[in-house]
This record gives structure tokens, sequence and C-alpha cells, in this order.
């Protein structure tokens, strides 16, 4: 099963015609996580052809508007679709009273379960855990407080080599789980048979880490340490390092030298001023730190791993 990761919007706090605040919808092992909710998220989805009803989890990195004033519009939109299933957001502490007074004053009843995860802490801690994925934050430096997030497929099962375990009479059926699981078979006499003889490497686990308004910040680098893609806010060029300082923000070349030190796969800019028309500086700007730097576009989708 492989990973995709739509970018619905990345572009700083206004909408413009042609791009949306920061919204993220990312495919994980058959899990359906939407991070971060801008203005104008469901209808980016609608155009994305994401199914509404696949979403369990949100993961809201802070409450500036541009990073979740989507959100009571698309809570709504859900009840309007009939949905029943409880549905979980992660976001800083306050969210739930950020969502609990917008709709007791527009006395909108939600019909289903709202399920809030606030977070205070300013050490990673992990979030989320099933059989198949992990979510770790990612503690940011921003003018509020605010987490990325980390999202990581747990080691897969080794694959059976059938034609090496048929010729070993001994190895039953019962036994192919154990096998799956990496441990070596041992039969009733006490012979032993390596577990790499009897399968082979599974695809390779991956990663993506969020990494959303925050200003340099090297302690996240054994957090995200190794992740095949990271998205990183750019807000600036490095040109206006004081005024990225200032907001509580990063350069294009601060990200990239973040990507080059973290040693990830790729990285992908976002989080743009609107006084860049031409985006095409920022990849240039960070490409001389780090070449595997790209820009995102509206509505791709990137297959990670």
């Amino acid at each position: 099963m492989s990973t995709y990761l739509t970018i619905l919007g990345f572009n700083s706090a206004i909408p413009t015609i042609n791009s949306s605040p920061t919204s993220q919808f990312l495919e994980m092992e058959e899990r359906h996580f939407l991070i971060d909710c801008g203005e104008g998220t469901q209808v980016q989805m609608r155009k994305a052809k994401v199914r509404f009803s696949k979403i369990n989890h949100i993961f809201i990195s802070h409450l500036h508007g541009d990073h979740c004033f989507g959100l009571p519009g698309l809570v709504a939109s859900f009840r309007l679709l009939g949905r029943k299933t409880p549905l979980n957001i992660y976001g800083p502490k306050g969210i739930k009273k950020m969502m609990d007074t917008i709709f007791e004053i527009t006395e909108t009843y939600k019909g289903f379960e709202v399920i809030y995860h606030e977070l205070e802490g300013k050490e990673s801690v992990k979030i989320y855990e099933d059989k198949r994925v992990e979510v770790y934050t990612i503690p940011l430096n921003h003018r509020i407080y605010c987490n990325g997030y980390l999202f990581k497929e747990k080691p897969k099962e080794r694959h059976l080599n059938m034609k090496e375990i048929s010729k070993h009479k001994e190895i039953e059926i019962c036994d192919f789980q154990n096998l799956r699981l990496g441990k070596d078979f041992v039969s009733e006499d006490g012979e032993v048979i390596k577990n790499d003889l009897l399968t082979t490497d599974p695809k390779p686990s991956v990663s993506y880490a969020f990494c959303s308004d925050t200003k340099y910040k090297e302690d996240i680098i054994p957090i995200i340490e190794n992740v095949d893609v990271l998205y990183h806010e750019s807000t600036f060029l490095h040109v206006l390092k004081e005024m990225a300082d200032y907001t509580g923000h990063s350069t294009a070349l601060e990200a990239a030298t973040i990507a080059k030190k973290a040693q990830v796969g790729k990285l992908i800019l976002g989080h743009f001023s609107n006084r860049y028309s031409d985006l095409s500086v920022m990849t240039d700007e960070a490409r001389q730190i780090f070449p595997n730097s790209f820009l995102p576009k509206a509505l791709e989708t990137i297959k990670i791993g």
C-alpha cells in the first residue's frame, strides 16, 4: 500500500484567487488524515475528490485563522452529509472552546461525536497509534503555541519465501505469522532455520513530517531525521530573515538547512508571503543548500516512498 499526500492549500494568511491557506490530505496505510484546515479547505477537498466520510482524524497545528478557520464549516458539512462516526480533532488547548463557542452561538447541532485531543506540551509525544501507523507532535516556535506532526508507518511484516518454505515439511501454516514477524523457525528436535532463508525483506516503511509556522528550530532535527518527505514553511527569502524572526517564520534557506541537517529525502516548501508573485525564487534559494527542494502545487498528489 502506498502513501499519498495531496496539497489542498499552501499560502500564508490571506486566500487568493489562485491559492488557498494551509491544508493537506494524507493517505497512509488506508488511513485518511487531514492536516490543518484553512479557509476553503472543503472546497479544495471536493476539487481533489477527497471522500469526506473517510476522514476520522484532523490535526491542527495552531489556532491562527489561516490554519483553522475552515474547521467549523467542515464539521458542519459532515453533519449535513449524515455523518454518524466519531471525529477526532488534535490541536492546541483552546480548540474545543473555539469550536463549542461557534456551534453554541450559531445553534449548530453536530449530530455525531467530536473527540478533542488538546495539546499543550513542549516535548514531542505520540498522539496516535494503531497497528500500522504512529503520529507524533513536532514542537515548533511560532508566535503562539504550535506543533508540526510526524506520520510514520510501522515496520511492515516480512514476505514469505514459499519456494524455500516448501522444502521444509515441518513448517506449517500456523508458523507463518511468526516468520512474517521475523522469528527463526525452531523444529521439535531443536533445529533452527534462520528467518532470512524463509522470508524476504518487506517494502521500507515511509514517513512524512509536516512543519508549519515556525522560526528556525534545530532541535526538531532528531525528530524528523531521515523522513522521506518534509514539508517546511518558508514564508520569506533569507534577505528578510529579520522579518521572519519577528513574525515567527522561516526563510527558504533556513527550511533547506533543516532538511539538509535532518538528511530528509525530499523537501516541500510552503506558506509563502503574498509579496512573492514568482515562487521560483524560493526553490532557487533553497536548492543552494538542499537540491531536492520543490514547490507545492495546489491539488497535486505526491507519492511518498
